[in-house]
Order: C-alpha cells, then structure tokens, then sequence
C-alpha cells in the first residue's frame, strides 16, 4: 500500500518515560484511513458486513478465552495508521500489493515476541518492515510500530511496540494498557546502553516501579518474572500481561505445501508441521486417538476430494515409514501422492482446524486449561488451489470450530465475495 512521507517519530533518547508511540483509535472506533479499510463493511466483526456477528455486539456468556481481536498496524510496511478487527475467522481480501501477506506478518511477529523470542530473530531484515517513504529522524532513526488488543478474562489490553531498524535493530518503546491505565511503559533513553527503562504500574507506596530491561526482547512476557503481584495494582498488570502472552502465544502459522506431502514419511512426534509435510505421521496418531475428531475430518474431505471417501487411513511400510491413502468403501484406496495440489491443501487444513494445539506443533501455554485456550491459525493463501466448492466447504469448517471458541483462523484472499455475509467470519477489504 502506498503511504504519504512520514517520519516514525521516535523520541529523543535525553526524554523523559513520555508515551512514544501515537495515539490510535480505540477498537469500538474508526479502524483507520480509507487505503487501509475502505468501508464501513470491512471495518466490522461478524459476517462481513454491518449486520455484525456473534462478536459484533450480541449479547451471551462471557467469553474468559484469551485471544486477539484487533491488529494494529500503525506504520508497517506498506499500512500507515491501520486497525483491523479479527473475529473467529477472519479473511483479508484484496488484490496483490495490498497487504494481505503484511498483515499476517505483523500477526505473526507479534506472536513470536509474546513468546519470547529475539527481535533479530522475528525481523532477521527489519529495513524490510519500514515504511517506504519514512524519512530518518535527526539521528538517522527509522523503524516501524505493531500492536494488538486481546481479549479475555482480564478486559480489553492493548499493546503497542515500536521498533527501530536503522541503524541498529532494537526495541524503543512499548506500552501495555487496559481500561485507559498504562500498566507498562518503555522508552529508550540512552541508546549507548542496550536497554531500555520501563515502568510499570504498582499502585502501592509507589505509583510505579521502575527498572531497566533488555532492548532485543519484549517486555510484556518478563513481567510475571520482575512483577511480585504484592498490591492490586501489580496484580492488574500481571493479569494484564499474561492475557496478552497466552493471546500471542497460541498461534500456529500453516502454509500447505503440496509438493512435500507426496512421499511417506518417517514416523515421528506426531506433531503437524507449519508446512503439512509429515501429514501422514500425524494422522497415524489423530485415527487412534480421537476417533470423533477423525469421523469430523473424513466427514469434511466428503466435501473437498473428488469421488467417494468412506476413511483416511495410514499405512506403515516395511523400511519405517507410513503414507496415508483415501479408503474409497470399495476395498480400493488411492494415496494421497495420487491427489491434485487443491486437495492436499484442502486435507491439510481440515486436518489443522479439526485437531488442535496438542497436535499441531505450537509452543502452547501449559499452565492455562485446555478449555480456556484458544489456538490462532494463521494461512497465507486461504484459498489458492481450492475450486469454488472446496472453499466454501473449508470455511464453513473454519466458521463451525472458530464458534465454539477453540480454534480461530485469520486466512488471506485475493477475492472473498464468495464468503461475504457468512455467518461467524469477518472480512477486512484492503486495497493498494
């Protein structure tokens, strides 16, 4: 998307703890300019369209299940000042060069920080993620701004990073807030040291407590290790800060690779891989399993593979391996070496969305029951190599688990007016 010259604005290292990142819109607000969401339609949780959703207002039980609802994309790329509701399942919709893949990028990135990873190893080309016609502050700074609000037993909490790039990769700033209380807040205030000073919320004889932490790592999933939880307050900004981790944790990004899932493979963990190569491996494990997951996937393919399908078996083979074939219920069987590429992609991800984080391999909070977990796919290219029929099929899928509260999904397309108005999805339009 293009975007108008713009500096990122970070503040002066000397400054004060003073809020860096701009203010944004709050997620009951306007979603951004009109080149990032060019109607009210695309701006609204639900089916697409103003007459919302389960999540567009409706009154039901209190949903305690932390997961992210908004993605903000304050300069990123080629977005500039972009909100975007996310539902059970969202698509983006728009044409090539409209920020479909930056998107779920961003979504991605966030993830990984909240897990713990290092910032050089989310953004390895972080000159990538900034702006295009950025200009360099005086000290020759650029960089790029993400956040998120997640949802849960907690409230709405949002948080906002902003990350130089250049000249040197670092965290310059987050802020972690719930209820209109800044419950952390970082600056970076002497960029000869490679941390930066943070201030969280306590509440007690002191407002605030105040103590350096690393520039390369997110701040929000140390607290639970610097945070006693000794005042109320402290214990607002724990709650706060492990919503928001356990959100930005259960993310499994998952891109079908067809070519990979010819061959047999060797058994193993039985843990899906993001690439849906070892296929065969996790169905050896999911048939024995959970035979009522399984009669749901075969049940799914019924809709998606051509000709009869009465089971999805493995087979295990002399030297170790195991391949998996389609029972057609007449005593013959076809490999799933023998399908077209929109079929494995359309076995692939039924598979994903009718299983779950003790199958796919995700790093999954394990101190949070498994009720109250909510796993985020993640799937470039939702609907490439599917035919009309299969799509829709693999959204109703989506939109059936997505409403019970377990499994969401947030897919890219370069067209969804085929799903537009389906109940339980929301649509967010982009454009160049």
């Amino acid at each position: 998307m293009a975007v108008p010259p713009v500096s990122t604005g970070f503040p002066p290292p000397s400054g004060p703890l003073e809020p860096i990142l701009e203010p944004l819109a709050p997620p009951s607000g306007p979603l951004g300019p009109p080149s990032a969401v060019p109607d009210d339609s695309a701006r609204l949780p639900g089916q697409g369209g103003p007459s919302g959703g389960a999540e567009a207002g409706t009154l039901g039980p209190l949903d305690v299940r932390a997961r992210v609802t908004e993605l903000r994309l304050s300069a990123f790329a080629g977005h500039r000042r972009a909100a975007f509701p996310l539902g059970a399942v969202t698509l983006f919709a728009g044409p090539s060069g409209s920020g479909k893949t930056t998107a779920l990028a961003a979504y991605e990135a966030l993830a990984r920080l909240g897990g713990g990873a290092p910032l050089d190893e989310v953004f390895p080309e972080p000159a990538a993620w900034v702006p295009e016609r950025a200009r360099p502050d005086a000290q020759r700074r650029r960089g790029f701004r993400i956040g998120c609000t997640a949802d849960g037993a907690a409230g709405p909490v949002r948080l906002d990073v902003a990350v130089q790039a250049e000249p040197e990769l670092r965290i310059v700033g987050e802020r972690l807030t719930a209820d209109g209380v800044v419950l952390l807040e970082t600056a970076l205030r002497d960029p000869g040291r490679r941390a930066v000073q943070a201030a969280w919320h306590t509440a007690g004889a002191a407002p605030v407590t105040r103590a350096p932490l690393p520039d390369d790592l997110l701040g929000t999933p140390l607290l639970p290790l610097r945070v006693a939880g000794k005042t109320d307050g402290q214990r607002r900004v724990l709650a706060a800060a492990e919503q928001m981790v356990v959100a930005l944790r259960s993310v499994f990004p998952c891109d079908p690779r067809p070519e990979n899932m010819r061959a047999p493979v060797p058994t193993g963990s039985g843990r899906l891989l993001p690439g849906c190569d070892n296929l065969a491996d996790v169905l050896w494990r999911t048939r024995s399993e959970c035979g009522r997951r399984h009669a749901a996937l075969v049940e799914a393919l019924r809709g998606g593979c051509a000709g009869t399908v009465a089971d999805l078996v493995p087979e295990p083979l002399a030297d170790g391996a195991v391949r998996a074939l389609l029972d057609r219920g007449d005593g013959f069987r076809t490999e799933l070496a023998r399908l077209g590429d929109g079929e494995l992609r359309y076995v692939a991800l039924a598979l994903v969305l009718l299983t779950g984080p003790g199958v796919l391999a995700v790093d999954t909070p394990g101190e949070v029951p498994d009720a109250l977990r909510t796993l985020t796919v993640l799937t470039d290219g939702f609907d490439r190599g599917l035919d009309p029929a299969q799509r829709r099929a693999l959204l109703r899928t989506a939109a059936r688990m997505g409403g019970r509260g377990h499994i969401r999904c947030v897919g890219a397309v370069s067209d969804a007016s085929w799903a537009v108005g389906t109940e339980g999805v929301t649509v967010v339009h982009l454009r160049p």
